[in-house]
């Protein structure tokens, strides 16, 4: 069996051979004017797995014709960095490709910030996560951030028949595809996925006639899920349990899931900002602290990184497991979104329109507003929503100390809306 996996033979050897992302390097795409020029500025590559970040890297290195030198977050260091950036390029700078950029620690990034603004090295940033959070600001200033889609179903199909009819393995076999359902949900817009998939299927059969079909798919396939390391574990299965755990209160299964995250590498920023939505989801107004803790913990491991990180998770895990629960917030935005969905946008009524001319005055913007502070307690009770929503209760405080008191506040204020 062919030990190069189909997605890495059928990588593009040029732009021409590139499928999708035409927004940025289709006829008028915004890469394709700049390689037009001969030139690229520094630029990250935002998107998911899978849709061809290091792909159009190489091949705008290729286009260029600059030296290329690659580096991952995840094995790279600072003087990894300061190696290319003293390695010089020639008239044109060379080109330097960081995978997973938001793995970089503050520090590794900060290296990268003069050699980048002086122009000594073309920097190229592929990452998954959201470069506004991942991405320290002073970098992300001097770059240009490209986002990168998931594949459509129609790119993926279009690769699938590549690959049956030029792949040299590929062409040894008759294949039909008979149904593709399958091979578009499992490979979720990852075009790596699918290649090596459907290479799976393919080859599982002894028979030079393949039938491809939704059920062998499946069969072969048999999870839809994506894997951690060689260990086979469940991403998604276990960050679900982790957060189960959490809403719980089982402190001790908690900490069993971070570990298995921790052992196998998962990302601390992701596993934080989980933690983040935890807090405000299902622990909320219960105890307002809880999402205090988990942004200092989502702060803190974004600088530290590991093996320090996981004393600052497990600190942050094992406070949220044991707090108070309510996601009483949570339903509230959730019942206030379906109101807005079914009754659209509603006009702000007029008392609470501002009034910076005289004719909006006239018009009554503004008119009978009561301004709070003017009562007694801070409080006049008056209506802020508009008529057909006029009266609704969106927000019921949840069965716990800390929102009997709020509970206690809106009687004592709303009489009509909370007895």
């Amino acid at each position: 069996m062919q030990s190069t996996p189909l997605a890495e033979r059928m990588r593009p050897r040029s732009l021409s051979e590139y499928i999708g992302q035409k927004h940025l390097v289709g006829e008028e795409g915004v890469i394709t004017r700049f390689l037009d020029s001969g030139n690229i500025p520094s630029i990250i590559l935002w998107g998911p797995p899978g849709v061809g970040k290091t792909t159009l890297a190489e091949l705008i290195a290729r286009q260029l014709k600059r030296p290329f030198h690659v580096l991952s977050a995840i094995s790279s260091g600072v003087k990894d960095v300061r190696e290319v950036i003293n390695s010089g390029g020639g008239l044109f700078p060379p080109l330097l490709f960081i995978d997973e950029i938001h793995r970089f620690s503050k520090s590794q990034q900060d290296a990268l910030l003069g050699a980048v603004e002086r122009g000594k090295i073309t920097l190229i940033g592929a990452t998954t996560e959201n470069p506004s959070f991942e991405v320290i600001s002073a970098l992300l200033s001097r770059c240009q951030v490209y986002h990168l889609e998931n594949h459509s179903g129609e790119d993926l199909m279009e690769m699938l028949e590549r690959a049956i009819h030029t792949d040299e393995v590929l062409k040894t076999k008759s294949i039909t595809i008979h149904e593709k359902e399958a091979l578009l949900l499992l490979s979720g817009g990852d075009a790596r996925r699918l290649l090596n998939l459907f290479e799976m299927v393919v080859l599982q059969s002894a028979s030079r006639e393949v039938s491809v079909t939704n059920d062998l798919v499946k069969k072969v396939a048999k999870e839809q899920v994506a894997r951690y390391d060689k260990n086979g574990e469940t991403h998604y299965d276990i960050i679900s349990a982790f957060i189960k755990s959490m809403r719980g209160s089982d402190p001790n299964a908690t900490l069993y899931y971070l570990a298995r995250m921790v052992k196998a590498g998962e990302d601390p920023l992701f596993i934080a900002r989980r933690m983040l939505i935890f807090a405000s989801e299902d622990i909320g107004l219960a105890d307002t602290n809880a999402l205090v803790m988990a942004n200092a913990c989502f702060q803190a491991v974004n600088v530290i990184g590991y093996p320090e990180a996981r004393i600052i998770l497990s600190e942050a895990a094992v406070y949220l497991a044991t707090a108070p629960k309510s996601n009483s917030t949570y339903k509230a935005i959730g019942a206030a979104l379906k109101r807005v969905s079914e009754t659209g946008d509603l006009d702000v009524p007029l008392s609470l329109r501002n009034a910076p001319t005289s004719l909006m005055e006239e018009m009554g913007y503004g008119k009978d507003y009561k301004y709070a502070h003017d009562y007694s307690g801070n409080f006049i009770e008056q209506e802020f929503m508009p008529g057909p929503v006029k009266g609704h209760t969106f927000y019921k405080p949840g069965d716990n100390p800390e929102e009997e008191k709020i509970a206690e506040r809106m009687k004592n204020w709303w009489k009509n809306k909370y007895e």
